[in-house]
This record gives structure tokens, sequence and C-alpha cells, in this order.
């Protein structure tokens, strides 16, 4: 994989402990490195939100969410992340409550998204993954939106990766890994 040189730029401002702003499947998220504590906390100052909520992971494979979740996953469940569907799974112990809020488990989704592509595996880890608006506002659909919405926001985005969404409607379906219930449809 080619790698530009903003890519490399917006990960070297992640591995520096900053929040960036960047397009998913079919809005901008907001991320920034999930072992990172500071960061997270950063984000959820920039995003208003509780952090009792928890955040969702994104990553270019499920290997790298691996560490993030219970040890007990089955192999098996790793073909469920094929399609862009947000799972929910067991979190690990160690897994920060910043990331679970007050669950138990953890919202991931292996992204077909090329620059979330493009950013995690340059990264070799998985990056945060919380719709880009201020809580309570729509999403964020293009970098203007990200920049209108966060221009004047202390504490501040670090970066804003400029690129086109994956065109979907609506954010991606949410479900249970163990019962496969569907907790949000798309």
């Amino acid at each position: 994989m080619l790698v530009s040189s903003e890519i490399t730029a917006i990960c070297e401002t992640i591995k520096q402990g900053g929040v960036i702003a960047y397009p998913t499947e079919a809005v901008f998220g907001l991320g920034c490195d999930p072992r990172d504590l500071d960061s997270i906390d950063k984000l959820l100052r920039i995003k208003q939100r509780s952090p009792d909520k928890g955040l969702i992971l994104i990553a270019s494979d499920f290997t790298q969410l691996r560490p993030f979740l219970a040890a007990d996953i089955d192999p098996s469940d790793e073909h469920m992340v094929a399609a862009a569907i947000t799972w929910i799974f067991p979190a690990g112990r160690r897994t920060s409550s910043l990331l679970t809020g007050t669950h138990d488990t953890l919202a991931v989704r292996v992204s077909k998204h090329p620059l979330v592509q493009a950013l995690c595996s340059t990264l070799k880890h998985p990056l945060t993954s919380t719709s880009a608006n201020l809580s309570g506002e729509p999403p964020c659909r293009s970098t203007s939106e990200v920049m209108e919405q966060f221009m004047h926001h202390q504490p501040a985005l670090s970066a804003v990766l400029d690129g086109p969404t994956g065109g979907q409607l609506n954010p991606t379906e949410i479900r249970d890994a163990r019962s496969g219930k569907i907790l949000r449809h798309s």
C-alpha cells in the first residue's frame, strides 16, 4: 500500500497524542490512539461526550482489535467483521473504561474505507471512532462541516484528514456479537 505524506503526517499527530477528524463509511469520525488515556480524555472534551457512553474502535483488520477484547473470543467470530457492521464484543479486562463507558463490552469495526485502512495499517493499531460532532449536533459529513463545527472549539482538534466519506447514508449498523441482535439499524 502506498502511503501518502498526508497519512504519514496524520499518523505522527496521533502518535504525539493528537485528536483527529477523518472520513469513515457514512460520516466523519473523531479519533486518537486508544491506548493513550490523555488523548481519549481530550477527545471526550472536544466532543463534549460523557465518558459513560464509551467509544468504538475502528481498525484495518481484526488482529488490531484483539488486545482490547476478552481472551475467549472465538476465532470464528472474525468472519463477522467482513461487512461494514459495528459489533459489540466482551471487552478485555485491561481495556479502559474510557473506551467501554459503563459497559463490560466494546464496540469494534473493521473498516473497508481506504483512508481508515491506510491510517490503521500505518499505525499498526486501531483508532477510536465516534462521530465528529459536538454532542447533540448532527454528525459532520465533510471537511468543511468539521471545520465549521470545531473551528473555534477548545480544546481543538489536532488535524483533519480531508477526503470523502464512503457514501453510506446512515452510520453503520450495530450488532451484539454473541446474540446477533441488531442494536442500531443502519
